[in-house]
């Protein structure tokens, strides 16, 4: 009976042995396993940061060769106003010519009343920013922040006006600029083009990413709606004010058409795009004077594009984005 008795318990007692071996196989394999799932998760970071390093650097190169491809027109033109007029267009094409003129620069000014042209240019670019600044300013606090029976149908056929074509505003304008008076004055060259959409759609895209919260903190000061747009709203739209001046500085810097139509007397008042074409006449092209006088009419707005860099990436990064 006694070697039955021990027949029978011996399984049991083997199984028990088998549990607590794989137990203690189990517990020795815990460290192993936690340092293979480190290593693989070191593994999987180290490669995530090679893949990231890797697009970094795409991106970069990328960035250099846009930037050198769009440098490499400028540096031209900036090589050719220092070359003399007949070898300008040489072949094969020469960076440097046979001789520097850096005399061309000022021969810019003695060809004709280059001076006038900057001049005229600064002062319609200068008043006609601050003209959009107001009008698009205001209109788009009332578009976005007031709110008033028909206000989005009439900011819909406002914004309309976008789909037209400015060639297509050239006559009734001319035809409106006679109706005033205006033909051949500084009025003609600033005020049809200070009215746009593209301005006011800004701000009011920018306007109503601000909380409302402020205009009702406002409004509980007892500030009226004019004191909260001037003394509120407006400075924290800094920088879709900097987005909007510099585009519109650079729109009636750059305006060629409609000067060319309402301006009589170029000498007196004959912006610089004006001043540009008139190096091209009956005996021939001045290229070595019209790309210096390129070159010196980049300067201005370069200079604005650097002074407000800051306003104009942050401007660029956040308007249009709200909307409520």
């Amino acid at each position: 009976m006694s070697t039955e008795l021990t027949t029978t318990t011996a399984p049991g007692d083997d199984r028990q042995g088998r549990r607590r071996g794989i137990g203690r196989g189990r517990s020795g394999d815990r460290p192993a396993r936690k340092a293979q799932r480190r290593r693989e998760a070191l593994d999987t970071r180290v490669a995530g940061e090679s893949r990231g390093a890797v697009r970094t650097v795409l991106a970069h190169v990328g960035v250099v060769i846009a930037a050198v491809l769009f440098a490499l027109p400028l540096v031209y033109a900036f090589f050719s106003a220092l070359k003399p007029n007949t070898e300008v267009f040489s072949m094969p094409p020469r960076l440097l010519a046979s001789e520097v003129r850096w005399s061309n620069f000022a021969d810019v000014f003695s060809y004709g009343p280059f001076t006038t042209y900057i001049t005229n240019s600064f002062f319609v670019a200068t008043a006609g920013t601050l003209v959009v600044l107001v009008v698009s300013t205001t209109a788009g606090y009332a578009f976005g922040r007031l709110r008033w029976p028909g206000r989005d149908l009439v900011f819909v056929l406002f914004l309309a006006t976008l789909m037209v074509p400015q060639e297509v505003l050239v006559v009734p304008m001319f035809i409106l600029m006679q109706w005033f008076g205006w033909v051949d004055s500084y009025q003609s060259l600033i005020f049809p083009f200070a009215f746009t959409a593209f301005g006011t759609f800004l701000m009011r895209q920018f306007f109503r990413g601000i909380p409302y919260e402020l205009d009702e903190a406002a409004r509980v000061d007892g500030a009226g709606a004019f004191r909260a747009f001037a003394q509120i709203i407006l400075p924290l739209a800094k920088p879709a004010v900097a987005v909007l001046a510099v585009f519109t500085f650079l729109s009636f810097w750059n305006s060629y058409l409609w000067p060319l139509i309402t301006v009589v007397d170029y000498d007196a008042h004959g912006t610089l795009p004006i001043g540009l074409a008139s190096f091209s006449g009956q005996n021939g092209t001045r290229w070595d004077l019209q790309m210096a006088a390129a070159i010196i009419s980049m300067i201005p707005t370069t200079i604005l594009v650097i002074a407000l860099q800051k306003h104009l990436v942050k401007g660029i990064a956040t308007a249009g984005l709200g909307g409520r």
